[in-house]
């Protein structure tokens, strides 16, 4: 048993080490393999007490690879740290227990054609539920070497998790042959034809990113980084202070071409309504600043509002009982707002929300059963409103339009391709990343934009308050980057495309293929007899 616990922290580290930012992704082509050598030793010397067994190491595995990675949540929740730390080693265990099991039932040819798709099945269900916690899908993992997986134009980040789990299983299986019959040559061929596997698609993609070309019209833009301490700073002062604050930033660098000009998320912290904000000091403010810049567009985060009156029922699952009222409800929401001198004043809420932060987990099925009780988790007590569509803004010139990707959607690959279906000229990633303070949090959430450009071929142009401001092109370079702890302003060019990729117009194939593989491996596995693996 010693030695299986020695695997399955080695397996640990192999994965935290392949991780961005400072990692090197060959490590997750090996991550796996120790855990699957502890689980076959586990199976073939405990076959009556296996479960709790397996659970354990691969509990332990997990566990090792979650805390080193993610450790950093403990900044801004150290409670929603654990939890996250927890809850996902525990979630991914589960799934290599149900592995275990089907292997141990060996029913089927192949238990590990079941893993493999039954973890990006797990991964592509951890997109879109209420607790909801994407960081660490396998696809990710390339995202500070980008120039290996361009052809996640193609297959998005689901192309790499099963780029992993192929290498992980084959040389897997190469050296448990390999111990059984000692045959080296054999075993030499197998490590040259998966060394070729890993070699051949990187080859790939350095081919694709060499011969592609930006084409398009060009639109300048410039990302401010105020640099406010979210903790302390953001909440002493005024919207109005902050819109100051802004317009004297932008003007460091604007030009008689400057198109956009992107503010980062919940830039105005104030929270208010929409018609309350037109008649603020904020907004004379701005549109005096229109007054002196007609083109400019100022894309800006801001805490909006919204008060539902004389409605005795909840008109909305996340909606608040006003204080001291019997028939009013309110709403709060994480928005994205685009200022301009046309004051059409176009608004998207964000809608992919932090679980524990911005989102009570669970919340149909908890209100009925707690009632006006909350859950506090770290962060908000209750849940932000969202929106049921993803929304593009449009220039005052009409000629073109941006994504305003707010913060956590970011890393969400098709739920960005949303966006991309209403055809924006790029996206804009509004952000705020200190409440991590200088660690790996924040330089991970920046490689994921490049992930974006990659998949749907847009530039990506980034204000975070402080994090890393930055001008991502549509290969996944980043052209230029305001570093974490400043203040400035950053100007750019960005190429416009209309074009959609295969990923775009197809999301997430691979893993909708894969579950339902690992849905039909898992009913064959429980209603067919033993067979020969």
């Amino acid at each position: 048993m010693k030695n299986n616990l020695l695997l399955a922290i080695l397996s640990g580290v192999l994965l935290a080490l392949g991780w961005p930012t400072y990692g090197f992704p060959g490590l997750l082509f090996l991550g796996f393999i120790p855990l699957l050598f502890a689980e076959k030793n586990i199976r073939t010397k405990f076959p009556k007490a296996s479960k709790l067994r397996v659970f354990g190491i691969s509990m332990l595995t997990f566990l090792i690879w979650n805390f080193i990675t993610t450790w950093w949540i403990y900044y801004a929740t150290p409670f929603g740290m654990v939890g996250a730390v927890v809850t996902n080693s525990f979630l991914m265990s589960i799934v290599f227990l149900i592995f275990h099991l089907v292997a141990k039932k060996n029913a089927i040819p192949s238990s590990y054609l079941f893993l493999m798709t039954a973890w990006i099945a797990f991964e592509k269900f951890h997109l879109g539920w209420d607790l909801s916690w994407p960081w660490l899908n396998l696809g990710n993992g390339f995202a500070s070497f980008h120039k290996w997986i361009q052809w996640y134009e193609y297959t998005g980040i689901f192309g790499g998790s099963l780029w992993v789990w192929i290498v992980n299983v084959g040389l897997f299986k190469a050296l448990e042959q390999y111990f059984k019959t000692k045959h080296k040559p054999v075993l030499i061929r197998k490590i040259i034809f998966y060394f070729l596997l890993i070699i051949i698609p990187i080859g790939f993609s350095y081919r694709i990113y060499n011969n592609y070309e930006e084409k398009g019209k060009e639109i300048e833009v410039i990302a401010l980084q105020p640099n406010v301490d979210p903790y302390t700073e953001k909440y002493k002062k005024t919207n109005g202070q902050f819109t100051l604050d802004l317009i004297n930033l932008t003007k460091e660098k604007i030009t008689p071409n400057t198109e956009f000009v992107l503010a980062p998320e919940t830039t105005l912290p104030q929270s208010t309504t929409l018609q309350n904000f037109k008649n603020s000091s904020s907004y004379k403010l701005f549109d005096k600043f229109f007054e002196e810049y007609p083109k400019v567009n100022f894309l800006t985060g801001i805490t909006l509002a919204e008060i539902y009156h004389n409605k005795k029922t909840k008109p909305t699952p996340s909606a608040r009982k006003m204080r001291n009222s019997n028939f009013e409800w309110y709403d709060v929401y994480n928005s994205a707002l685009l200022l301009n001198n046309e004051h059409k004043n176009p608004v998207y809420h964000k809608s992919k929300l932090v679980v524990g932060v911005e989102q009570m987990p669970f919340q149909k099925v908890l209100t009925p059963i707690l009632g006006g009780m909350t859950i506090d988790l770290g962060g908000l007590t209750g849940s932000l409103g969202t929106q049921n569509f993803r929304d593009v803004f449009e220039s005052n010139s009409h000629d073109n339009r941006v994504a305003p990707v707010i913060c956590y959607e970011s890393i969400y690959g098709e739920y960005v391709t949303e966006y991309i279906r209403k055809n924006p000229d790029f996206i804009a990633v509004i952000t705020n990343d200190g409440w991590w303070e200088d660690t790996q949090g924040h330089k991970q959430h920046l490689t994921f934009s490049k992930l974006r450009a990659i998949e749907t071929r847009r530039s990506v142009v980034r204000s975070a308050n402080t994090g890393i401001s930055a001008f991502i092109n549509q290969k996944g370079d980043i052209i230029s980057s305001i570093p974490y702890g400043e203040k400035g302003a950053l100007r750019g060019t960005v190429i416009s495309n209309d074009e959609f990729t295969y990923y775009v117009q197809q999301g997430d194939y691979i893993a909708k293929v894969s579950a339902f593989v690992a849905i039909l491996l898992l009913v064959v596995s429980f209603t067919r007899r033993k067979a020969m693996m």
